[in-house]
């Protein structure tokens, strides 16, 4: 049976309730609370993500002290957050970050392995940490990156359409020295950016900084720490007011023609059921009308 306990304080209107991890289901809670899954686990660490569902926008913060470091039990629960994400019609955008001042994720628990977690564990749905590899996922996830993203962090970053990170953020794929694949990051770093310099960080662990990943295009925008959380909330409330076919429509046409030559694109494009919608669609019909009303549309489709 699920339980659901109140716990203190709320921000403006919004309340604030704990629930036990299988039990979230986003349109059943509707827009105006925020929500933390709690997790108890051997080691005693409890709270490994925090939900705050707001106006259609989902925030998760990923929160597993000291490192925000992730086993396969909180995988599983992120893989269940995101893909509830993906069917919920009631939201738009996500957005991730994490907990503390110093780390986004520091990526596997390694404390998990050596208590005997093996690498082709499970992960759930979405694989590790619930984004990299969930299916179908056609709204905008934006990363907000407070700090160390390294390894299996660092991937969940890259797995996120809008990145915004803080001035001190700095990335690493330490898998080499472990002796592991940096699998998601071995398949995704050089489709972000350019492959020689994805090659040479995949194969000496080395770190890079918030500048040098601005400038290979693997951030969006370099903040100061105390905005980044902000930042992102702005940019997911402007997403949040767009027309969402259009983002679902945006988001399947690159995931599906991401490999393919131009010219096959196109057709690739044509059969996408996501743009079928939005050619017969009545957001279609409402932005043409408003712009030349010079009206603020209003859209509807989802």
């Amino acid at each position: 049976m699920c339980s659901v306990s109140s716990f203190d304080t709320s921000i403006g209107a919004l309340g604030r309730r704990s629930i036990d991890p299988g039990c979230w289901k986003a349109s059943t809670l509707g827009a105006n609370y925020h929500f933390r899954l709690k997790l108890s686990e051997a080691r005693g660490l409890s709270d490994p993500s925090e939900l705050e569902i707001k106006d259609s926008i989902l925030e998760v913060t990923i929160d597993r002290p000291k490192a925000n470091a992730i086993d396969a039990k909180t995988s599983i629960i992120l893989g269940e957050i995101f893909s509830n994400f993906r069917d919920d019609p009631n939201l738009k955008v996500a957005i991730i970050t994490g907990a503390g001042e110093k780390f986004f994720s520091a990526g596997w628990d390694l404390k998990a392995v050596n208590e005997g977690e093996e690498a082709d564990a499970y992960y759930g749905e979405g694989g590790f940490g619930g984004l990299q590899e969930l299916p179908n996922l056609n709204k905008p996830v934006i990363a907000a990156v407070n700090g160390i993203a390294c390894g299996g962090g660092f991937e969940i970053m890259i797995s996120a359409d809008i990145i915004v990170a803080s001035e001190d953020s700095t990335f690493a794929l330490p898998e080499i020295n472990v002796g592991v694949i940096a699998d998601a990051a071995t398949i995704k770093l050089r489709r972000r950016i350019p492959y020689h310099v994805a090659v040479e960080f995949l194969m000496t662990g080395r770190w890079m900084d918030t500048k040098e990943a601005k400038h290979w295009g693997l951030i969006n925008e370099v903040v100061e720490k105390k905005d980044v959380l902000n930042r992102a909330w702005e940019i997911a409330t402007k997403i949040s007011k767009g027309p969402n076919l259009i983002y679902s429509s945006i988001k399947e046409v690159l995931r599906e023609t991401e490999n393919e030559k131009e010219l096959p694109s196109f057709k690739i494009l044509r059969s996408l059921e996501t743009v079928k919608k939005v050619y017969g669609s009545h957001d279609l019909k409402e932005g043409a009308s408003s712009f030349v009303k010079k009206t603020d549309p209003k859209w509807q489709d989802k």
